[in-house]
Order: structure tokens, then C-alpha cells, then sequence
């Protein structure tokens, strides 16, 4: 999201043009593009895919959400040109965002946070089912 804010914003008036300009000012920079690559992965997330068709079934009509499809269109093809990553596909933070800020946490600092307890509730059931 605050690569949107970059870039003004409002995510229905951002052209293809002032999206590419942007990218290619961020890779120029020495930064990268938040919500793309993986460590691991070599494709794109699946929880990135999931969380895509979730917003195409519940919120199609979300700016942010089509804000988020014109760069899942434009960004692989920059970051395969630029040649400098492994992996030119979304991740599930280039997602999650859009569908938090739909639901009502506009209080980004959070984001991470709700990642991470996400994390710790999985590892606790597992210990939890561990000791039963």
C-alpha cells in the first residue's frame, strides 16, 4: 500500500505507464518491489492465488483489489526484464493488504503483526496436538 502511495493514492486513476515508470525508479534505486519474490518459491505463492480468488469472488469491484490485478499484469514482466530475481511472481504479501484494508484495518503497522500471530496460533495447535 505504500507503494500506491507512491504513485498518488487513488488506485483507479494509476495508468499502465505511471506503473512501469514507478517499477523501474524502485528497481533503479537498489529497492524492490514489495509483494514479489520468495525465498523458496519459484512460482507464484499459492496463498497469493487463494487470497486472489477470494477478492474475485467477494470484493470484484474493490479499486485496491483491480489496482492489485494491473500489477500482478505489469511487474513480473519488468522484474524477468530487469533479470536480477529468481522469482518475478506475487507473494501473499501483495495481496493480503488489499483484503485487510477491505475488511476494515487500515492501521498498516499491524499487517506484520497479524502475520505474525497467524504464525504463533499454528504453532501452538501443533504443540497443543503434539502433547495430546
Amino acid at each position: 500500500l505504500d507503494f500506491l502511495d507512491q504513485l498518488g493514492g487513488d488506485p483507479s486513476k494509476v495508468t499502465d505507464e505511471q506503473l512501469t515508470q514507478n517499477c523501474w525508479s524502485t528497481l533503479k534505486s537498489g529497492r524492490v518491489i514489495p509483494g514479489f519474490g520468495h525465498a523458496v518459491l519459484r512460482k507464484t505463492d499459492p496463498r497469493y492465488t487463494a487470497q486472489r480468488d477470494f477478492a474475485l469472488k467477494h470484493l470484484p469491484d474493490d479499486p485496491l483489489f483491480k489496482f492489485i490485478g494491473q500489477i500482478y499484469r505489469i511487474v513480473p514482466g519488468i522484474l524477468t526484464e530487469h533479470g536480477k530475481t529468481k522469482n518475478p511472481w506475487p507473494n501473499v504479501d501483495a495481496h493480503s493488504g488489499v483484503l485487510l484494508k477491505h475488511y476494515g484495518l487500515v492501521e498498516y503497522d499491524y499487517y506484520t503483526v497479524m502475520f505474525g500471530v497467524s504464525r504463533a496460533l499454528g504453532v501452538l495447535s501443533s504443540l497443543i496436538w503434539d502433547r495430546a
